[in-house]
């Protein structure tokens, strides 16, 4: 039979394709986290995933060893792995404790190395104390979540529906009183492990992947400048700086350098925002206006009115917007979404007002009082003078009593009489006397030894 020159190359069209697909390679994404969880590890977090989406990567793996860290970074890498279209796993190599448990919670897939441990997700404090009750039961919900996520499945042997992590043991992974944790052995049983591996090798020949073509996301030093930039203690001293900035430049105009320092902590504060491209156009908008209005308030409207409220509340208001977490407006505005950016942006106001009541006291840098009060006193001694000062120009001359001085009298200076008041005893006419001030309209003196031949 007869073969047309088309059917023969659709035919060797369909075996090259058959046999490229045998020795097709997996592409895996693997993103170590063996460092505390912080802004920095989020934002790291984010652009693997990101990378794993547009790479069409086949698995998504964190290779974690940590201890724990910000709950808030935590929370935000757990969204990102929840939504991720790629099958994600946690390889835990050695420790999952604390926000590490609930990253890997967070997983499709959790595999340890012999030896690991997941679980102690208490929150506890800076000194390493746990927490109020609230902050457990929040922990506890969001780990009893994170937990229901992955559903349930069918119990070997029958038709009984189990959950595939157990959200109550999860939940009681955070209780203080009787915290769970699991070595590795111990979650495979539990259920929170499906197996325990001793390299990402062994970990791809389970999930029946031959050879991938593993690529390592390697942090750069603007991940780290971003995620240092995404704190929310580094984001609170920007606000701090330029609400105090501005203010000082609103009641400094001229100043320059609080303007200066308030311009490159507002292009800091939003650089994160710019570079991920999460920066709505609204929050712009409001911030320009803000600041057209606090120009206006220094170069046209003198003193401190509408305008410069009006511009500080529409500055604060693009502060605190910017930092709303960017999957908000695809699951509604809620209270725990504005929390964190109100007490961020709050945290800075209230830095702001310290540092300026600081600087603007007496305790203060003069620099910075020379140019918001009066400092100097302006003294007749240092060569402050009037335009006619009067009988005040006579003050620390010499003069001669011409009349008897009980106390007032006459005196004569430079061939002139004025009348004068004496401070002390009485003096005698043609007593020699000093003039020590001019005070309402009258000149006081005392007497003095000098012969008149000396007198000014």
């Amino acid at each position: 039979m007869k073969m047309s020159v088309k059917a023969i190359l659709s035919t060797l069209v369909f075996i090259i394709a058959s046999t490229l697909n045998n020795y097709a390679v997996s592409k895996v994404i693997v993103l170590p986290l063996e460092d505390e969880i912080d802004a920095r590890a989020w934002q790291h977090t984010r652009r693997a995933c990101d990378k794993a989406i547009e790479d069409n990567a086949e698995l998504f793996v964190i290779r974690m060893n940590t201890y724990g860290g910000a709950l808030d970074a935590a929370d935000s890498i757990r969204t990102s792995l929840l939504r991720m279209p790629v099958p994600t796993v946690a390889y835990i190599d050695h420790n999952a404790a604390s926000a590490g448990a609930l990253i890997a919670l967070a997983c499709d897939s959790i595999f340890m190395t012999p030896g690991s441990s997941i679980g102690a997700a208490t929150v506890v404090d800076g000194q390493g104390q746990p927490m109020p009750d609230k902050y457990q039961a929040y922990m506890s919900s969001i780990m009893r979540s994170t937990a229901e996520h992955h559903g349930k499945w069918i119990a070997p042997g029958d038709t009984l529906l189990s959950w595939r992590r157990d959200p109550a043991i999860a939940a009681s992974m955070v209780n203080p009183d009787s915290v769970t944790a699991f070595s590795s052995s111990e979650a495979v049983e539990a259920g929170f492990s499906d197996g325990t591996v001793s390299s990402l090798n062994e970990m791809f020949s389970r999930l029946n992947i031959d050879e991938p073509d593993t690529e390592t996301f390697e942090p750069t030093m603007t991940d780290d400048i971003i995620g240092f930039l995404s704190n929310a203690g580094v984001r609170a001293l920007l606000v701090m700086l330029i609400i105090g900035g501005i203010y000082m430049e609103m009641h400094t105009p001229g100043l320059g350098f609080a303007a200066a320092v308030a311009l490159v902590a507002a292009c800091l504060y939003f650089l994160p925002m710019l570079i991920s491209g999460t920066l709505p156009a609204w929050i712009v908008i409001t911030l320009v206006i803000g600041i057209v209005l606090i120009a206006l308030e220094v170069f046209v409207i003198p003193g401190f009115g509408v305008c410069g409220i009006a511009g500080i509340a529409a500055v604060v208001i693009a502060l605190g917007a910017a930092i709303v977490p960017t999957d908000s407006s695809a699951n509604g505005l809620t209270l725990s979404a504005i929390a964190r950016p109100i007490v961020t942006v709050g945290i800075g106001i209230g830095a702001a007002v310290a540092l300026v009541a600081w600087l603007t006291s007496r305790h203060g840098p003069k620099f910075f009082r020379r140019h918001s009060e009066l400092m100097l006193t302006q003294d007749i001694k240092k060569g402050y003078i009037g335009v006619d000062m009067g009988p005040a120009k006579f003050v620390g001359h010499k003069a001669t009593a011409m009349t008897d001085m009980r106390p007032a009298g006459k005196i004569l200076l430079d061939g002139e009489v004025y009348d004068a008041v004496s401070t002390g005893a009485f003096i005698d006419a043609g007593s020699h006397v000093r003039i020590l001030r001019y005070e309402n309209a009258q000149l006081y003196v005392e007497p003095t030894r000098l012969e008149p031949e000396t007198e000014k």
